[in-house]
């Protein structure tokens, strides 16, 4: 397997027949009426298309608030496929030299920046510049202070930062989060996050650092430090963390094989994750409290997402998370809806933080107070 969206199990087109309309925020309603959507529709150009830039750009294909009108990439193959694949007009076609002329073109409203995690800071920077919202996949950044950059970059500009946190629209994981604020589960305990596959080709972009920024963590583990908050519902005050290198050969320096780490939270929750690129079968996350408990096995794969609790199986509708993400967020640009769990670049930054918090333990061993 070649990369997390590899691993994470695939979602046939097939489940968009089960879209779930975006105004159903717990999606805990079986009978979904469709309804024709008469409102704005976000203009998205894809930058970067590789195979998540093409599961995203199939998904779009069912949603009824965005659009894919617009590609930047550096392969001209490509951008002649995906114009006839996606009826692409030619004027909405650029690559990485020229992507900034995107300033001049009205018909796009967003770009989506689906690239190597290094080179996110300095691209959403040009799109902010070129006055387009910007979306950006996770990890947003490669650390704290090039998130920040980010921010204020697309703060100075007067455009959205909105991060690719899909799992935040997830029905069976809103369910989770929807107990656990109703007070259903009692007091929140403990969370487990185990998130990890066998990587692949030794060659890839992810196994190098000027382009990745790191290894497992900035991959797989941001899924486990994400999930924590928002299952737990609190910020952590403290990390530890170990890392774990068994081939150092593959895993060169800066590219972390294994890295266990551990948050506290300020009402004596502690949660224990896992990143790794070097075990399978690990996409699990479990949450335990006073009255109950959740579990999620997949957790964060493409779908479906499987999951129980002490009251049963959840059964909330299956989707395809993508789709459902990019109308949440034209409904977010236009509107100015508020997610359940943030999707900002605030969000992004906190996990931006702790990630920093989980180097820096791992490498020096001690507990590294943290304030989010």
């Amino acid at each position: 397997m070649n990369s997390r969206r590899d691993f994470l199990q695939k979602l046939g087109i097939s489940a968009v027949a089960l879209q779930l309309a975006p105004a159903l925020t717990w999606a805990n309603t079986k009978n979904i009426t469709e309804e024709v959507y008469d409102g704005p529709v976000l203009r998205v150009a894809i930058m970067g298309l590789g195979s998540y830039g093409t599961r995203v750009a199939e998904a779009m294909k069912a949603c009824t608030k965005a659009k894919l009108v617009g590609v930047i990439s550096g392969t001209p193959s490509k951008i002649t496929d995906w114009q006839s694949r996606y009826g692409i007009p030619a004027k909405n076609c650029y690559n990485y030299e020229n992507f900034d002329d995107i300033k001049n073109n009205p018909d796009i409203d967003a770009v989506y920046v689906i690239t190597p995690n290094a080179l996110h800071r300095d691209e959403v920077k040009r799109v902010a510049k070129a006055g387009k919202h910007v979306i950006c996949e996770k990890p947003m950044a490669v650390n704290a202070q090039e998130g920040q950059e980010m921010i204020d970059a697309c703060k100075q500009a007067g455009v959205q930062l909105l991060v690719g946190y899909r799992m935040h629209f997830e029905p069976r994981t809103l369910e989770v989060i929807r107990m656990r604020k109703s007070g259903e589960l009692g007091k929140i305990l403990f969370f487990q996050g185990q998130c990890g596959f066998t990587i692949g080709d030794p060659n890839q972009w992810r196994l190098n650092k000027k382009l990745s920024g790191g290894g497992s963590m900035m991959d797989i583990g941001i899924y486990a430090v994400n999930g924590s908050r928002y299952m737990i519902g609190e910020e952590p005050i403290w990390v530890t963390a170990q890392e774990v290198k068994t081939n150092p050969i593959k895993f060169k320096e800066g590219i972390d094989e294994t890295i266990l780490f551990q948050f506290g939270f300020p009402s004596g929750a502690v949660a224990s994750c896992l990143s790794t690129y070097s075990m399978g079968n690990l996409d699990r996350f479990f949450l335990d409290a006073e009255k109950g408990f959740a579990e999620m096995q997949p957790s964060t794969g493409y779908g479906p997402i499987m999951g129980r609790t002490n009251k049963g199986e959840l059964t909330q509708p299956i989707t395809t998370h993508q789709t459902v993400q990019m109308d949440e967020m034209a409904d977010i640009i236009f509107n100015g809806k508020q997610p359940v769990v943030p999707i900002d670049g605030y969000e992004a930054l906190k996990d931006l933080k702790l990630i920093d918090a989980i180097y820096l333990a791992a490498k020096t061993g001690k507990k590294v107070e943290v304030s989010l």
